[in-house]
């Protein structure tokens, strides 16, 4: 274990080992200060892209710890600009750092778009990170391209559903598609079956992008149909020629986004006469789709409409079988097990489906023992300790859900090599002066490489587990659980870590809370990031909306109560653990619905609680709002695991989901206030 040192002399002692100690100033002088506010200010003008200002600073950084990455943002802001010879001086000169891959990943993409392909070439030869999309949708066309196509269809493949699977308008994956299409080397039904995704989650200039290549230069029609597709439909769509009933369907998909009910009064009249048999498919699933997440009882109907499930995406294939699970009797296990198998070879090897379809097989009636055998392998397969799914396969061949044994503890060697890495070495301090986002990504980037000198290797589990025990000593605890997780070793004190333990504890056993539920809340919330401000304005451990905030300080008499308190790590729990207890008693108690009340606010739990008397697996799954649904079994699982280390006994995930249905009426009414 490694003393906990504070922010300014850990500062200090980093910059000793990257620099060297002659060249550090001592601990919590205002050179230090001085030198941290300059990257600070940095790091802010590369936000606003103020060229100016960040040439200005540049020269004040040098000799910095932390200088790769100030160099990074002012070429990085020029990069557009910036000549061959200056690229190659900033790629010399920092050599080897996470800084240097990431600008030549944007250099290549700025050498994809001006189509210098002799250049490209050798630039990805060097290129290390291989995790931006579009460069490797660049490289993987100029090669098959090369080859003339000849025997390239992996390649092709690989850019086919990359380009297919983006959310937002690119340049690489969509050049490549479109090389692509003019070589004959994919089907014009792809680009379409792009652009009806894309409308149906409104992304315009994705859709724009894809129908550019099939549907020439006019995108006019886009903006009518986004705007308003039933207006489109009546005025416009069969005067689109040819391409009238791909036309007709992109309406309809948004109309179906929109209000599926209306789109369900076309498709059965007129409009729906006039679509090909594919294009009825698809709207009708998309219909289906739409219909189940707003927990529609006639959506299986639609997805019936949509036929066996050929043709349509695996995220609609996802809402029909969620919809089969969550009929009034009881689910539909023979329509699991079809949907099921009707999903991509990727998608069906998901946890998820891996234990509804095992689930599906065993309820068959007249089973046959090698089916049985079969389905018991396939929940054998994931089933585990970690994770929401596998801790049910784990429940489900009857066993609770224990804790792995502790691998071999880190030694004094290991530790001492670990923090030889300049890469980690440079991520901690960012994260300690302020620049956490820059951290995280070197720091990922550290341990992903063996030494942090940019050598292709890659870390072994034991020097990750090194890693992530230097997070933890260092109290750096996303970044100690993000590397645990990435080892095949389960360090559970990493993985699952309890800071803060006299306060949680304490505050839980005050308002009979579960300390375990407790912990699982945050781990998801913030990963224990005591500065941790969402987008919306949550903040600290607990994620506290101001609003919510507020309201709970008032409800339990804390007098004096300001919102910048919130960053106060006791006043944190307190109204964090308070508001949690109040949200679990309004839902009797349920974790699941507490849960996603927690992260979608308690008038959607109440909604969704409505329908048919459902076990809690299925209730959680069926979850309209991806985030919440993730988030959830996020929260279960971890609470299931901090009770089994809190306690030392095995738990069941089961038992805290339970059964959720509509209000009893004999239960106390729910309070319409919480917020």
């Amino acid at each position: 274990m490694v003393t906990f040192l504070t922010r300014r002399s850990l500062a200090a002692w980093l910059l000793c080992s990257v620099m060297g100690a002659q060249a550090a100033p001592a601990p919590g002088t205002a050179n230090t200060d001085k030198a941290d506010a300059v990257l600070l200010d940095m790091a802010n003008a590369f936000q606003k892209n103020d060229r100016r200002k960040l040439s200005q600073l540049l020269p004040q950084a040098r000799g910095h710890a932390l200088e790769a990455w100030a160099a990074f943002w002012e070429m990085r802001v020029r990069l557009g600009d910036a000549s061959d010879t200056e690229v190659k001086e900033f790629l010399n000169r920092y050599s080897g750092t996470y800084q240097e891959d990431r600008m030549r990943t944007d250099w290549l993409l700025v050498l994809g778009q001006r189509e210098e392909w002799t250049q490209f070439e050798r630039e990805y030869a060097l290129y290390r990170m291989h995790d931006d999309k579009e460069v490797e949708c660049y490289a993987a066309w100029l090669e098959a391209s090369k080859k003339k196509y000849v025997g390239t269809s992996v390649l092709e493949e690989q850019i086919r559903k990359t380009w297919l699977a983006q959310r937002q308008a690119d340049d690489g994956c969509t050049y490549a598609m479109e090389q692509l299409l003019l070589a004959n080397q994919v089907n014009a039904q792809d680009i379409w079956h792009k652009a009806r995704l894309m409308v149906e989650f409104n992304r315009k200039a994705a859709a724009r992008d894809a129908l550019r290549m099939v549907s020439g230069k006019n995108l006019s029609p886009l903006d009518e149909l986004m705007n308003n597709p039933a207006k489109f439909l009546a005025a416009r769509a069969q005067a689109m020629g040819k391409e009238s009933s791909e036309w007709m369907s992109l309406a309809l998909v948004k109309m179906a986004a929109n209000d599926h009910d209306l789109a369900v009064r076309q498709m059965n009249g007129k409009a729906g006469e006039l679509l090909s048999k594919e294009q009825r498919h698809w709207v009708w699933g998309v219909i289906g789709r739409q219909a189940a997440m707003k927990l529609d009882n006639e959506a299986l109907d639609y997805f019936a409409k949509a036929g066996p499930g050929n043709g349509l995406t695996d995220e609609m294939l996802a809402w029909k079988v969620r919809a089969a699970l969550r009929t009034e009797d009881k689910p539909l296990w023979s329509l699991v097990l079809t949907t099921i198998e009707a999903m991509s070879a990727t998608a069906q090897k998901e946890p998820a489906w891996v234990y509804w379809h095992a689930r599906a097989t065993l309820a068959q009636a007249n089973l046959s023992a090698a089916a049985k055998t079969q389905a018991q392998a396939a929940l054998q397969s994931i089933a585990g300790y970690q994770g929401f799914y596998e801790q049910l396969a784990e429940e489900e061949l009857g066993r609770k859900i224990s804790l792995p044994p502790r691998p071999t503890p880190v030694t004094v060697l290991e530790m001492n090599t670990i923090k030889q890495n300049p890469s980690l070495q440079r991520a901690l301090l960012a994260i300690r002066i302020g620049l956490r986002q820059d951290g995280v990504k070197e720091w990922n980037y550290g341990t992903s490489l063996v030494d942090g000198q940019g050598q292709k290797g890659r870390m072994t589990d034991r020097e990750k587990l090194a890693a992530a025990q230097w997070a933890c000593d260092e109290q750096v605890w996303d970044r100690c659980i993000n590397t645990s997780e990435r080892t095949a070793l389960p360090e559970m004190t990493h993985r699952f870590p309890t800071p803060f333990k006299d306060e949680v504890l304490a505050r839980s056993k005050a308002i009979n809370i579960d300390p375990a539920y407790v912990y699982g809340l945050i781990r998801q919330e913030s990963r224990f990031i005591l500065d941790a401000r969402s987008s919306v304005g949550a903040s600290g451990l607990m994620q506290i909306m101001p609003g919510t905030a507020k309201w709970t300080a008032k409800k339990i008499g804390l007098k004096g109560f300001t919102i910048e308190q919130l960053h106060q790590r006791e006043t944190n729990i307190a109204i964090g653990t308070a508001y949690l207890k109040l949200v679990l008693d309004n839902f009797q108690g349920s974790m699941p619905m507490a849960a996603a009340a927690y992260n979608a606010g308690p008038s959607r739990s109440r909604k969704w609680r409505n329908g048919p008397v459902l076990e809690g697996a299925i209730w959680a799954e069926c979850v309209p709002f991806t985030e919440t649904r993730d988030y959830v079994k996020k929260v279960l699982s971890n609470t299931t695991l901090y009770a089994a280390m809190l306690s030392g006994e095995p738990q069941s995930l089961k038992a805290r989901l339970g059964k959720i249905g509509p209000r009893d009426s004999n239960e106390p009414a729910e309070d319409p206030d919480l917020p």
